[in-house]
């Protein structure tokens, strides 16, 4: 059997990978930043920016470089980052983690949207984003990337008592409120501002962060906001337990890490708002995520009816999900397996990181930081931490469910 090595060193070796490039890298969906592209011309044509943007995402081949892309710093990348050397500082103990966090939080603060336009603190993509559902250019924020900037800022704000970080994390809960939609009589969270989709990790992480600044602010309206937006959500789950991804006809798969997304969302959720009225949608959820998305050998599956493409993204969320929201401790053994299998199958040990994916016949070693490294930092550092409980109780940096 193969042994691999201790979950903590691989994420020592992760972190040294993403601090050689200072942070900055590439991402599946940067293609837009492509300086070729511009000058071109075609940047002005819907279809070529999703044929462009697919391409570089789809490409075994990193092309970036000879497109003019740049290696760029990704605000979700770097909460995750934080999240992770929050993790490490849980770990050892020494300083150096959250001090370097608090960097990167620094970091954050100064990447916050156009307050003037947007109001609140938000957070957006580094590049132009095309997709079916809409476009967005840069400097727009969306749901899930100030959610997980606010997540970083709040866990920052606790460890280090630092009350900048706690307060940008609350106002960013008012521009997520703000996203607020009328729906059929309830509503729910939009993914990006004055567009209709609705996505339902999307809708569900806002519920968790607007309802962690109404229980900050004191604000009940708020919160009932959230949680009726929840609710909207947890009636569309099926009666197996599964969620689609969203409404619109393209939106119909069921895949595994936003099935995780879900979860950990929810369970954020009846935390901040001190409900147990979520329990049976996770409880139904957590069955259907472990009988369906995992192989008896902790292979994650990329969609519910299939396995391919294995992607790093998939097997950090299954980390994630099993460790923080399951309360079955026969799902700590299968945390194991998954991160195991991750090893097998993408981990490339030279450079001390993963792959971007792995298909039936090959493997895209493509490097990005927002979507690999940074997803299996954080969650690799987390399963460092459960499977070593003695450094949880080493030093006194504090844990809330929002770290």
């Amino acid at each position: 059997m193969t042994e691999f090595p201790d979950p903590a060193a691989v994420a020592d070796g992760l972190l040294a990978h993403c601090q050689r490039h200072d942070y900055a890298g590439h991402d599946p969906f940067d293609g837009l930043n492509s300086h070729l592209f511009r000058y071109s011309g075609l940047s002005c044509l819907p279809l070529a920016r999703i044929a462009w943007l697919q391409f570089h995402k789809r490409s075994p081949i990193n092309l970036r470089g000879l497109a003019g892309v740049p290696r760029k710093r990704n605000p979700k990348g770097i909460a995750l980052i934080i999240l992770g050397l929050l993790e490490r500082e849980r770990r050892i103990g020494d300083g150096t983690s959250v001090a370097e966090a608090r960097v990167l939080g620094n970091w954050l603060l100064e990447q916050r949207v156009d307050r003037r336009l947007w109001h609140h603190s938000g957070w957006g993509y580094h590049f132009d984003w095309a997709a079916r559902a809409f476009f967005v250019p840069v400097g727009t924020p969306n749901a899930i990337t100030t959610c997980y900037a606010a997540r970083a800022l709040y866990a920052l704000g606790d460890a280090t008592g630092d009350s900048r970080f706690i307060d940008t994390a609350v106002d960013a809960g008012y521009f997520l409120d703000s996203l607020y939609t009328e729906h059929d009589g309830s509503g729910y969270y939009a993914y990006i501002p004055g567009e209709s989709a609705f996505v339902h990790n999307a809708n569900l992480w806002v519920t968790a962060f607007v309802a962690e600044t109404a229980r900050r602010t004191g604000d009940s309206a708020m919160c009932e906001r959230a949680l009726c937006a929840a609710m909207l959500s947890v009636s569309m789950q099926r009666d197996d337990g599964a969620w689609a991804y969203g409404l619109r006809s393209h939106h119909a798969f069921v895949d595994g890490f936003h099935t995780g997304y879900n979860l950990e969302a929810l369970h954020c959720l009846r935390q901040a708002a001190g409900t147990r009225c979520f329990d049976d949608a996770i409880d139904r959820g957590l069955k259907y995520y472990r009988n369906t998305f995992f192989t008896p050998d902790g292979t994650a599956k990329y969609y519910a009816d299939r396995i391919w493409p294995l992607d790093m993204h998939s097997f950090a969320q299954a980390l994630i999900t099993l460790l923080t929201v399951s309360p079955v401790e026969s799902d700590r053994p299968l945390a194991q397996r998954v991160f195991d299998r991750a090893m097998q199958t993408l981990y490339l040990p030279a450079e001390r990181r993963f792959a971007y994916q792995r298909t039936a016949r090959s493997v895209n070693r493509v490097d990005y930081l927002r979507w690999t490294q940074a997803w299996a930092f954080y969650s690799i550092g987390l399963l460092a931490n459960h499977v070593r409980p003695d450094a949880l109780s080493s030093h006194s940096l504090s844990r809330r469910e929002f770290a």
